[in-house]
């Protein structure tokens, strides 16, 4: 029998869809075996911890192990260069924090471009860090630390865990923002800046709220505003450094990153999974637990994040004139 145009288009339409079924299958059966989150920071600090809260939690959604993969070093370069460098398909993905955005600045030669080579997949939390100074600073409020140092122009020492450190471009951002000339003090890592500021030998810095808030509690350091626009739960009487210095907000904030390409099926499927546990009331209590705000949102919300942190970030290091380490 001869074919009629009616049995050609029938069976045209049903290679089409043929043709576009394994894009959605691929989505369907993602993942098919184990995925790793590369974390470009050792472990136990702020990002480690919640790269491994939320691979657990996909884990267990999803069926298939999502491995935490350490790789730390050159500021976090290293782990997202390791990123980019991976097959397109959601089987490795990076914990992105600040330093991403910082890092483009900061450095003047990358192997790669971050906005360009990087999806971005989902946010995950926005954490505050805490204005601190030592008891011996003669400053209750931030105005009044702020006519202190102008009184005494490079006597105060800011610490911070490093250069290019979220807490050393909070310090930046508000030396810039304020006027004030302090000296920048980098260490090999918070603790080691909270030992010398608990010891008076620096005298302001800018840390999270768990590392510092016993400190806080039992006088020995003395908060004096959070960076974010609202409080902390932990810190409800510390008012926000954006009320002295409008406009003034940074945070610690972190999300998922897949490299380019990744198909758009894997990324929305992670998306939903990532704000299906933001909308959870379990794991937003984890996040709780060290001042962790959700950051839920479409991955073009969390473009957007990065884009503006990077714009801001680049204008600091450059007013600076910062080095990396």
């Amino acid at each position: 029998m001869k074919p009629t145009r009616r049995t050609f288009v029938h069976v045209a339409a049903s290679a089409a869809a043929v043709s576009a079924f394994p894009s959605f299958g691929f989505a369907a059966d993602y993942p098919s075996r184990p995925v790793r989150i590369v974390v470009g920071f050792s472990p136990g600090g702020a990002p480690d911890i919640v790269a491994r809260l939320l691979g657990q939690w996909l884990t267990e959604r999803l069926g298939q192990p999502f491995i935490i993969e350490n790789r730390g070093g050159a500021g976090g370069n290293i782990g997202t260069e390791t990123v980019v460098k991976a097959a397109p398909d959601g089987y490795t993905l990076l914990l992105i924090a600040p330093n991403d955005a910082i890092n483009a600045t900061l450095y003047d030669k990358l192997n790669f471009n971050f906005i360009r080579d990087i999806q971005p997949v989902a946010g995950i939390v926005r954490t505050p860090f805490v204005l601190e100074i030592h008891p011996s600073v003669p400053a209750q409020t931030v105005p009044e630390l702020i006519a202190y140092a102008k009184a005494n122009p490079g006597k105060l020492s800011m610490a911070s865990p490093g250069v290019g450190s979220g807490p050393h471009m909070a310090g930046e951002l508000f030396k810039l923002m304020s006027g004030i000339d302090v000296v920048h003090v980098p260490y090999r890592g918070a603790g080691a800046a909270l030992a010398d500021m608990l010891g008076g030998q620096v005298q302001i810095v800018f840390t999270s709220v768990p590392s510092s808030i016993e400190f806080v509690r039992s006088g020995r350091l003395r908060a004096l505003a959070i960076t974010t626009a609202t409080r902390a739960s932990q810190l409800p009487d510390v008012p926000p450094l954006g009320d002295f210095l409008p406009g003034y907000e940074t945070s610690l904030w972190t999300g998922i990153g897949a490299p380019k390409n990744t198909p758009a099926e894997v990324v929305a499927k992670l998306n939903a999974e990532i704000n299906a546990a933001l909308a959870d009331p379990k794991f937003n209590a984890r996040l709780a637990d060290f001042g962790g705000v959700p950051l839920p949102g479409a991955p073009a919300d969390f473009a957007k994040l990065i884009a503006d942190e990077t714009k801001k970030w680049a204008t600091v290091v450059k007013n600076s004139g910062m080095k990396p380490d």
